[in-house]
């Protein structure tokens, strides 16, 4: 509780400063020029009071924002939201059922933990930029034809 409680919105904006969005952003697009699916990075700074009190875990908050921010909407049922709960420094990836018995739990884990382990060491840039090109190799494997952008390619500060 008090990680959230004492978590400023000065340290994610510290941590992933307007380059380093604009970079994560030029990652995404880039990755779907390579593949048919689509990635949203979302970065929540931490939970609120409520939240935390109710027991709400990162996962939960992650396929929360999946839906809330419509990731599930594509055609071909391809979305993946890359979500980092910054007052734990935990990732979560949710993969629209597209993915289903195609990637499994532990592949899209491999993706997560390198990225926490980057930013435990304060290498926030180069961990996202990782996680989207890990999580493009995985998504390129099953949907390897673009198809366009049906998502936006910004980060989503929430």
């Amino acid at each position: 509780m008090l990680k959230h409680a004492s978590a400023g919105n000065g340290a994610v904006q510290r941590a992933f400063p307007a380059p380093v969005l604009s970079a994560i952003q030029e990652e995404i697009a880039a990755s779907e020029r390579r593949h048919g699916g689509e990635i949203r990075f979302a970065l929540e700074n931490s939970l609120n009071p409520l939240a935390v009190w109710r027991g709400v875990t990162p996962r939960q908050r992650a396929i929360e924002m999946f839906a809330n921010l419509g990731v599930w909407d594509t055609a071909h049922n391809n979305g993946v939201l890359i979500y980092v709960l910054w007052a734990d420094r935990d990732v979560e990836i949710v993969a629209d059922r597209g993915f289903n018995g195609h990637v499994t739990e532990r592949e899209w884990a491999d993706v997560c933990r390198p990225m926490e382990q980057a930013f435990a060491r304060g290498e926030c840039h180069t961990a996202v930029i990782g996680a989207i090109r890990a999580a493009g190799a995985l998504m390129a494997r099953h949907f390897p034809t673009p198809d366009g952008n049906e998502l936006p390619d910004c980060p989503i500060l929430l």
